[in-house]
C-alpha cells in the first residue's frame, strides 16, 4: 500500500530552470527537484519532465541555469513558468532576468540566488530525465528567505502542474474544465454570445456569468483577481 499523502512530507524548494532551444529561444519551467548532490567538486541535479521544452533545451545545449525563487515571489510571476509552454510563450517577457557567461537565461526577479550548470550525466527515470552536472558559477541575489514548496501550497495556494515530478493529482480535473462547466459550455446555442472567465495564469475557463469573490482556480490555485471576462 502506498499512501500518496506521504510524498507531501518531503521538503522542497521552488526553482526556475532555464536553457536555450536549438533555435536560440529561451525556455524555462518551474521545478522543485533542484538540489546539491556533491560538494567536491560541487555537483547538482534536477529532474525535468521529458515533455517539457526546457528539457529539450537543456539536453541540446548541455547547460541550464537554476534560479532560487524568493518567498516574495507571487503567483503572477510563478504561474507562466509553471503552467505555459516555452514553445508558444516568452516567459521572460517583462520580467527581470539576465544571461550567464554562456548566454543561458536566468531569472533575477524575486530570486535569492542563481546557478549555472554544465550537464555531465543524464538518467532516464521514466516520465522524467534526471540531469546531473557541475556548477560553473553561482551568485547570491538577495538575503530574502527562499520559497518552499510548502509555502507555495499553503500560503500562495498554488497547485502542482501535471508535469511536475511531485505531481500526485490535484483535487480538480487536470483537463482545465470541470464536468459542470463542460456541460454548461456544450449547452450553449450556436451563435449565442455568452460570457466566461479565463485564468490569466494557466488559461483555465469557467463558463459562468459571474465568479464568486472567494473563487480560486481549480488548476493553478490563484484567486478571482487573476481572471478576465471573455466572450464565448
Amino acid at each position: 500500500m502506498i499512501d500518496r499523502k506521504a510524498y507531501r512530507t518531503i521538503s522542497y524548494g521552488l526553482y526556475v530552470i532555464a536553457s536555450r532551444l536549438p533555435d536560440g529561444r529561451k525556455a524555462a519551467c518551474v521545478a522543485n527537484t533542484f538540489q546539491q548532490i556533491a560538494s567536491d567538486p560541487a555537483k547538482v541535479s534536477v529532474s525535468l519532465n521529458k515533455q517539457n521544452a526546457t528539457t529539450e533545451a537543456a539536453l541540446s545545449s548541455g547547460k541550464f541555469t537554476a534560479s532560487v525563487l524568493a518567498q516574495s515571489a507571487t503567483m503572477d510571476l510563478i504561474g507562466p513558468f509553471g503552467f505555459h509552454s516555452s514553445l508558444d510563450t516568452d516567459k521572460f517577457d517583462g520580467i527581470e532576468h539576465d544571461v550567464d557567461a554562456c548566454d543561458m537565461p536566468c531569472l533575477t526577479q524575486d530570486c535569492v540566488a542563481t546557478f549555472s550548470v554544465d550537464i555531465e550525466q543524464t538518467i532516464d527515470v521514466g516520465s522524467h530525465m534526471l540531469l546531473i552536472g557541475s556548477v560553473t558559477s553561482a551568485r547570491v541575489l538577495s538575503d530574502q528567505p527562499p520559497l518552499t514548496y510548502a509555502y507555495y501550497h499553503e500560503v500562495l495556494r498554488g497547485k502542482t502542474p501535471p508535469k511536475a515530478a511531485s505531481y500526485q493529482g490535484n483535487d480538480s480535473p487536470a483537463s482545465g474544465e470541470s464536468d459542470a462547466t463542460a456541460a454548461e459550455s456544450e449547452a450553449a446555442k450556436p451563435g449565442e454570445i455568452r460570457y466566461a472567465w479565463r485564468c490569466t495564469i494557466c488559461g483555465h475557463i469557467e463558463y459562468v456569468d459571474e465568479l464568486p469573490d472567494d473563487f480560486t482556480c481549480p488548476i493553478c490555485g490563484v484567486g478571482r483577481e487573476f481572471f478576465e471576462r471573455i466572450e464565448v
